[in-house]
């Protein structure tokens, strides 16, 4: 196999953080991500669920009591 080189750019605290995690599982940051871009192409797309941010429960309710509000005319 040929290997190549990939430059990326991340933020330094990012990239130290990873490494620490990596370095507890016995990892440097190219097996790493080499391990992603494998499972990527195994998995044919991204190897982690993709999520919006969704609000918790408090955040929840009080949308739904506002959205009550602005559809009772008698709230006015």
């Amino acid at each position: 196999m040929a290997a190549t080189n990939l430059n990326i750019r991340t933020d330094k605290a990012i990239k130290e953080q990873a490494e620490q995690i990596f370095n507890e599982l016995g990892l440097n940051m190219t097996t790493a991500i080499n391990l992603f871009l494998r499972t990527a192409i195994r998995e044919h797309g991204i190897p982690f669920e993709l999520k919006l941010d969704v609000p918790n429960d408090t955040t929840a309710a009080a949308i739904e009591e506002g959205r009550n509000l602005l559809a009772d005319p008698s709230a006015f």
